[in-house]
């Protein structure tokens, strides 16, 4: 079965599950200049975080990173992580569950 999902059509804000109850969990994340998500982890998870539009700082453990439209980011889901918008931004994330 395929499905099709116009990420612009999912207004949950800031997280939009786009195949909710599926796996891998992908959820759209839009934040606006200047919102953040507070430190949370992800233990049991790889993330890939995609940003589409704007320009995410991603706070990693110690590390912070800046991820702008068309980059990815991938990184380990049990650390802190915590998502800071630069400006208006749009990212599709994909949590799997670990296989290690």
């Amino acid at each position: 079965m395929s499905d099709v999902v116009d990420l612009g059509a999912l207004t949950e804000s800031p997280h939009a599950h786009v195949f909710p109850g599926r796996e891998p969990h992908t959820v759209r994340l839009s934040l606006d200049a200047g919102d953040s998500v507070p430190a949370h982890q992800h233990p049991e998870r790889q993330v890939v975080c995609h940003v589409l539009e704007g320009e995410l700082d991603l706070s990693l453990g110690e590390e912070t990173v800046s991820v702008t439209a068309g980059e990815v980011a991938r990184f380990d889901g049990a650390q802190d992580i915590s998502p800071h918008a630069v400006e208006d931004s749009t990212a599709l994330l994909v949590l799997a569950r670990r296989t290690d």
